[in-house]
């Protein structure tokens, strides 16, 4: 197999990354400072112990030597003093790691509350353009790994390096000859470790991105298994598979080579420091040099065992701080995504008709307006109708290549409008901008006269009622997947809603009938079941325009003459547009529009256009076929 190469430069530590990590901690600043307070006390125990141990050595030990009744009261106050301090490092221990738990806890809690919350302000185009496994990594991976690092490896780095300095100074107290011969091999050290950490932590950082590339196509091979069985695709999926999961444990196995070369390596070296000061400070203890006694070179065995540790210690722990701030740099980064624009200020409110007048009323009467609130103050009601206008659109979902061309079209009130042609010709694309999906590029659309920038998107969206080709349920009961559609709706609207979608008959012959649980993906309910809970959805939030993407395309004949009777019913007295591939189902269409390649090229009703004998007359004759 071919060696994978490392990416060409390390990713340095972003400040910003850190900075922004470090708000979340503040959050809860009484508690960060209880914890680095403990880390304090915790790494200071070992270098005042070691010293308290110098003290015993040469003070009190010698002070008992040829005395024929020693007094130990000396010897016990120490070894008390001694015990004490460990006592206090031990629980500060405890409560630091407890307190960095609670702590930890609640900052991925409020940063997956922060992911998800900001997931539903994205707009479409960001799901269009990244792999729904790379999205869930963010919630996996990359928060799991932030999780070790602020449980584990920050806290640990934290007190390896006060532990590190505060013996540092305890070493200058004690002797400073020796304190250089530790100094000048901890440089030594400390070039040995860059050399194994640069290697590894490049690696690391592959390591989560080659890690979210195979989760995103682990899930898309999960929601494709129907089409991969249906072109025998199976042993392309696995070489597929097996390219990206190799990109992984190569990235994988080199960083945890480096790293697990790393501390083996420093131990090692950390050994050797320790045979070096047992050598030079005894020697220089037995002949009375530079001020070395048997206590400072006992005491500093101690300090250098303690400080060869926490050097180590650091250079472990240094990569899963890289790689945890890597998952973080991500999970910022999608935090960072630009939110959906929504500059509307016209807002939908219910009303009632008064004295010739609109009065907006909390009541639900069913009627819907629009409520303008102007610059000077002044507020307008325009009682909603669902006239819809397109002037001139052009539409691109890239800047550089437009998909819709000078689109013009106009629905009245309770219009059916219905639009055919190829796939490709724009058909969807247009009722895509009517909700604002996507934003147009010139042109305008109006909402009962008014532009529907300047609605507000969430109730633009909430007065029109759509139902997709692709059914989408969530997991509950059958009961709950219709209220989706309006919250608030009692179990009497549910119900009536199902009747009218002609979906009562087949969910009263279930096992709990409307309180039957089913999963996200709909188990046990055949394709024209969940399309028949989706239209049932639509109908529930009674919407005065309705959007129908092809909605009947997945239901048999028979089952889509029952549920066009429903349709009918709901479409009445509203504004629809319908894309749909049976031109039997749109004959009664007051108007049909014709694309090609985004343009309009025929609109009629269906004896106009049968009389035109244009596109739609050969589509309706099977002259040509509607792809």
């Amino acid at each position: 197999m071919r060696a994978m190469k490392a990416p060409k430069q390390t990713e340095k530590v972003d400040k910003k990354t850190v900075k922004r990590l470090l708000n979340y901690l503040l959050e809860y600043k009484f508690k960060f400072f209880v914890v680095i307070i403990c880390i304090v006390l915790s790494s200071i125990v070992t270098a005042i112990s070691a010293n308290v141990v110098r003290l015993l050595i040469d003070k009190y030990i010698p002070a008992l030597i040829g005395i024929e009744n020693p007094v130990f009261t000396g010897i016990i106050n120490i070894i008390s003093m001694l015990t004490v301090i460990y006592i206090i490092g031990v629980i500060s221990s405890f409560i630091y790691t407890r307190l960095m738990v609670f702590i930890s806890q609640n900052v991925l809690n409020k940063i997956r509350n922060d992911m998800f919350n900001h997931m539903q302000s994205l707009p479409i185009r960001y799901f269009d353009t990244n792999a729904n496994g790379d999205v869930m990594s963010h919630y996996t991976n990359d928060v799991d790994t932030l999780r070790q690092a602020l449980t584990q490896s920050i806290p640990q780095t934290f007190s390896a390096i006060v532990t590190i300095i505060s013996i540092f100074f305890t070493m200058i107290y004690t002797n400073i000859f020796l304190t250089i011969i530790v100094v000048l091999y901890l440089i030594f050290q400390l070039n040995c470790a860059k050399i194994v950490a640069s290697k590894s932590s490049k690696y690391f950082i592959a390591q989560q991105k080659a890690l979210g590339d195979l989760n995103g196509y682990i899930e898309e091979m999960i929601s494709g298994q129907k089409v991969i069985k249906v072109f025998s695709h199976e042993e392309k999926c696995k070489e597929d598979f097996d390219k990206k999961n190799e990109e992984l444990r190569e990235n994988a196995k080199r960083a945890n080579t480096f790293a697990n070369i790393l501390m083996p390596l420093m131990n090692n070296l950390g050994i050797l420091q320790y045979i070096l000061l047992a050598i030079i400070g005894g020697s220089l203890a037995v002949n009375n040099i530079a001020g070395v006694t048997i206590g400072s070179v006992v005491a500093f065995l101690l300090l250098s065992r303690n400080f060869n540790a926490p050097i180590s210690q650091v250079s472990q722990q240094i990569n899963f701080v890289i790689m945890s701030l890597a998952g973080a740099k991500r999970i910022f980064k999608f935090l960072d995504e630009k939110p959906e624009e929504n500059d509307g200020y016209v807002t939908l409110v219910n009303c009632k008709e008064e004295n010739g007048s609109i009065i907006e009323t909390k009541e639900r009467t069913g009627s819907w307006a629009w409520k303008h609130k102007h610059s000077d103050g002044s507020i307008t009601y325009k009682k909603l109708t669902g006239e819809v206008e397109f002037n001139d659109v052009d539409f691109g979902y890239t800047d550089d290549k437009l998909v819709l061309h000078n689109v013009t079209l106009n629905a009245t009130h309770g219009q059916k409008i219905a639009f055919v042609g190829a796939t490709g010709a724009g058909k969807t694309t247009i009722t895509n901008l009517i909700n604002r999906f996507y934003d147009i590029a010139d042109g305008k659309i109006r909402y009962d006269g008014i532009n529907i920038n300047k609605i507000r998107k969430e109730d633009l969206r909430r007065s029109l009622g759509v139902v997709l080709q692709d059914t989408n349920l969530f997991t509950g009961t059958i009961l709950e997947n219709i209220r989706y559609g309006k919250l608030d709706a009692t179990d009497e609207e549910c119900i009536e809603a199902a009747k009218k979608a002609n979906a009562h008959h087949f969910i009263s012959l279930l096992k709990d009938g409307y309180n039957t649980v089913i999963s996200g993906s709909g188990e046990g309910l055949s394709q024209g079941q969940k399309q028949l809970l989706s239209i049932a959805r639509a109908i529930v939030a009674n919407p005065p325009v309705m959007i129908l993407d092809e909605a009947t395309s997945s239901i048999d004949t028979h089952t889509e003459a029952i549920v066009q009777k429903g349709m009918d019913m709901l479409m009445h007295g509203r504004t629809v547009f319908v894309i749909a591939h049976r031109l039997s189902t749109i004959q009664n269409s007051d108007k049909i529009i014709v694309l090609d390649q985004g343009r309009i090229i025929e609109s009629g009703n269906h004896d106009e256009l049968i009389k035109q004998k244009g596109q739609y007359y050969q589509l309706y004759t099977g002259a040509i076929e509607m792809d």
